[in-house]
Parts: C-alpha cells; structure tokens; sequence
C-alpha cells in the first residue's frame, strides 16, 4: 500500500534558493558578515530568528535571493521536532537547498522533517502536497531518508484508512504488496486453520465476519536474524466487554503496531540491511457476535500457557502471546513487538513518547542513544516482576486483565514477556499510534512511533 506519490529531493543539478537556517544567538554573527543593505531588510521586517520565523531576502530583480528561517533557542528546539519543516508548509513553490551551521543530525533531521510535511492522507479527499522542494543536503544519505520517509508514510496510511476498509484482509493485502516490492516470502495462516496452532488468535477473531489471520513475512539470507511482531487489532469493540463510544472512536488505530512493523521493514528492505528479517502480525477483528469469547472463558495459547479471559477488551496480549511463542521457536538474534496496548502507558507518558521494555541494558542504552539521535523519542519502562503476581490468577497460568488498575501497562508487557524464552533479546513497545494534534512534519492522525529509533539502533544492537 505504498503511495504512488511519495515525496523525494529536487534532482541535486536544479537551481535552488538558499535557505539559511538560524539560531536567534547565531543571527547576530550571520549579520556581522552580510552588507549594510542585508542588515537593513533584517532589522526592518522585524527578523530575529524566533522558531518558525521566515523572511524572504530580495534579488535585484525583487524575485527570492534566499531565505532566512528561524529555529529559536535551545528549549525552542527540544520543544518542537522538526522545525524546519514549518518552512515546508510556508515557502512558495520552489526547489530550496539548506544553508547554516548544523550537525551531520539535525540536517538529516531537517531533510526528513521536510519530506514529511508533505504528507498528506488523499484517500478519500484530495488535499494538495505542498510544492517546496528540497534539494538533498551533502553529507545526508538522500536515498535512505527517502525510505524513511517512505516507511514512515506506510504507517500513517494504515493507520488513517478507517476499519471498512482496513480489515484483516486489506491488512493482509498491504503486507503481501510490500513482499512483492522487495522480494519477501510470505505466508497466511487463516481463519479455522488457525485453531490447532495459533488458539489464542482465533478465540479472539471469531466473532468477525472478516476472518482471523496471522501474517508470517520473511526477508534476506544473511546476517542477524531480527523479527518484528506486531498487533494487527483492525478494530477493537472491546467484545463483550463492550468500549463506550467515546473510547471506540479511535480503535482503526488498533493496528498500529502492525502498521509500524511494516513501516520499519520498508525502511530495513528499501535500504538492503545485512540481516535475515521475520515480520509477524495477528491480524484480528475483535467483534461481538454468539461466537465471541467471554470473560471466564479459559484458553490455551500456542505454547501451553493457559489464561483466564477476565477481560474481552485486553485482547492485543492474547493474538501477540502466539505469534511471540512462534517467533520464539526459531530464536531470532533479536525480537522486538510493537502494540498499541494500554491506555495505562498513555497515562504514564503521554501521546508523544513510546514506552518500551526490555531486561538488556546494552539494548536500552542503544535505543535510548538512537532515539536522541533521530529525534524520536522514546521511554524505558520496567519489567518489575514483584508484578508478575498480578498476573497469575490461581486457576489458569495467566490473567489477561488483572484486577485493581493498579500498572496496567507493566503488567501486560509482563504477560507478553511470559512467551519469550529469556535467551531471547527482547524489547516490547506500548505505542500510542497517533498524532492528537498537527506538529511539524507531524499532521494529526496515524503516526509511527519507535520505528526510526531502532531502525538507527540496528547496526550497532545487532553487532553487539
């Protein structure tokens, strides 16, 4: 489901307007080295390099010698990501190439910021792409931003297209197009197939119409092995623990992990990453219907594992519970799932952040490190097994939704942790999936969380 449309750099032979990009401490030294006409048109448009600020400098023919763009201080940058891309969203149509002092970072930063503020959902009305261009930066990987970028817009499409038209089906369409675009192995367990091996899949897709499936995509001969597991919860009712209305209103995003897995592996594939890649998505509908499991139902998972159902709306721990104990029967090097699972994590952190999981430090302070690095943000959570006790009920292995509301999101990575060997380098990411409010480069609606941060971290987590 890759656009057809996606946004690239100008052909680096295109003339282009210099834009300046400038600190409101650095503008004074830029002054000091410009002529006297130069500092008259700064001080007379009221130019002082504020975030966002733009002004157009004027050739003698009064067309756009260059552009000065403001990105504030210190504290305006670590509030705002991406911003240089409100120069995107303002700039007439045009190629532009980056002036200014910046790290090798934040021009990479600021060329994936501007590809991204084109990002527009046009399935269902047609908004136009903005019509700034940006000639790739030197020094920047023009190629593997690109498919960042690319990568990033999988997810948000995904996650935008509404749940008529995003079922476990069209999900399932999306994964094989993406394997045909990269020469990926591909195979769909689905529907009845799916009792023997995968019970906890088919317990909580049944109900549906649109049949239950888990997703198997394979990548690459070589190198480390790495598989991505990811919540494909098309849309969530809650079953028969029915959701209110207001908390059904968002639930086409319930597939929000599976949209960032397939995200990543653009990114991993496009850029022809050394490493044996697995991407498994349990793509369910969790519906109500006479067919749906029920709270006091007792099922058992792939590996043997029995769970007390006592919550039919914490149904994303049970289909990724069997595709972990899959993914765990051939270990991988390494093994990360990504879910959008609890309200409890958005209570701890907020939209913004992506909460993860992991018991191996050399792996957080990677993610950590990368997330910095990108500027994708990220949260260590913990694993606190004194927790673990809430998890276990007394008449089956596991509880899905322990009582008391007490570490909600702590507690499901726990129960998600209970089908991972501990040989197995595991981190699990309780993302959010979408963007409440427009930011730079980041329009309200369905966003990738994580994916960039351990895109970046690969190389070095998987040499480790």
């Amino acid at each position: 489901m890759l656009s057809d449309d996606l946004p690239r750099f100008a052909d680096p032979d295109t003339r282009a307007i210099p834009l300046r990009i400038l600190t409101s401490t650095a503008l004074d030294g830029w002054l000091a080295r410009q002529e006297g006409a130069v500092r008259d048109w700064v001080a007379a448009n009221g130019f002082e390099a504020r975030a966002g600020q733009i002004l157009r400098m004027p050739a003698p023919d009064m067309s756009v010698a260059r552009v000065l763009f403001g990105i504030g201080g210190a504290k305006d940058r670590a509030r705002k990501r991406f911003l240089v891309a409100e120069a995107a969203a303002k700039l007439d149509a045009g190629t532009y190439a980056l002036d200014g002092e910046m790290t090798a970072n934040q021009m990479e930063e600021a060329a994936l910021g501007w590809l991204l503020a084109s990002y527009r959902f046009t399935r269902y009305a047609g908004k136009p792409r903005g019509a700034a261009r940006l000639k790739a930066p030197k020094g920047v990987d023009a190629a593997q931003v690109e498919a960042i970028a690319a990568g990033e817009i999988l997810t948000r499409d995904l996650i935008n297209t509404p749940a008529n038209d995003m079922g476990p089906d069209e999900l399932e369409v999306s994964a094989r197009a993406l394997a045909d675009l990269h020469d990926a192995r591909i195979e769909v367990t689905k529907g009845d197939e799916l009792r023997a091996g995968f019970p906890l899949i088919h317990a909580v897709g049944r109900a549906s119409t649109r049949a239950p499936r888990l997703i198997d995509m394979r990548w690459g001969d070589e190198g480390p092995a790495l598989t991505l597991v990811g919540k494909g919860v098309c849309f969530d009712t809650g079953g028969l623990n029915l959701k209110p209305g207001a908390s059904m209103g968002l639930m086409k995003k319930d597939m929000g992990g599976a949209a960032t897995v397939l995200g990543l592996a653009h990114m991993i594939m496009a850029t022809g990453m050394k490493l044996r890649l697995r991407v498994l998505i349990p793509a369910v509908e969790n519906a109500v219907s006479g067919d749906a499991f029920r709270p006091g139902d007792i099922l058992t998972a792939r590996n043997g594992l029995t769970v007390e159902i006592n919550n039919t709306d914490a149904e994303g721990r049970l289909v990724l519970a069997d595709a972990l104990a899959l993914a765990a029967e051939t270990p991988p090097d390494l093994m990360i799932s990504m879910a959008t699972l609890t309200g409890a994590a958005r209570v701890a952190v907020g939209p913004d952040l992506a909460p993860y999981y992991t018991d191996d430090d050399a792996l957080a302070m990677a993610l950590n490190h990368a997330g910095h690095r990108v500027r994708d943000p990220l949260w260590r959570m913990p694993f606190h097994r004194p927790y673990e006790a809430m998890i276990e009920p007394g008449i089956a292995d596991l509880d899905n939704a322990p009582s008391g509301g007490f570490g909600g999101s702590i507690t499901a990575a726990l129960f998600l942790d209970r089908f991972v060997p501990d040989t197995i380098r595991y981190a699990h990411f309780d993302i959010y999936g979408w963007n409440p409010a427009a930011a730079p480069a980041r329009p309200k609606g369905g966003v990738g969380q994580g994916a960039r941060a351990i895109f970046d971290s690969l190389t070095d987590v998987l040499a480790s």
